[in-house]
C-alpha cells in the first residue's frame, strides 16, 4: 500500500492493518519529512485519544491529514504509533 499526497508518497508498506477501513501504515513506513507534528487530538471511543500531523510537500500544508495513536486503548493495541490518512491523501 502507498499513502500519496501532491505528487510525493508519504508511506509505503506490506503490512498495513485495516480498521474501519483505514489502512494504518507502521511507523517505520513513513517518509518523516512530510509530516510536522499537529496541537490537534481527537478521541475515538474504543481506540483512545488520537494525534495529527499536518502533511507538507513543496511547500503546500495539508493540516491534520494524517493521525495516530499513541497509546491506545488495549482494543485497538494493534495500531500504536501507525498513521492513517485522510483529506485528499490517497491510498492504494
Amino acid at each position: 500500500m502507498k499513502a500519496l499526497w501532491n505528487h510525493a508518497v508519504l508511506a509505503d508498506s506490506d503490512d498495513t492493518i485495516v480498521v474501519e477501513g483505514n489502512h494504518y501504515f507502521p511507523p517505520s513506513a513513513i517518509k518523516r519529512e512530510y509530516f510536522k507534528p499537529s496541537s490537534t487530538h481527537t478521541t475515538c471511543p474504543w481506540k483512545g485519544e488520537a494525534s495529527y500531523y499536518d502533511v507538507v510537500v513543496n511547500g503546500e500544508a495539508n493540516k491534520d491529514a494524517a493521525w495516530y495513536y499513541p497509546e491506545p486503548k488495549e482494543d485497538a493495541k494493534q495500531i500504536k504509533g501507525h498513521v492513517a490518512f485522510w483529506k485528499g491523501v490517497r491510498v492504494e
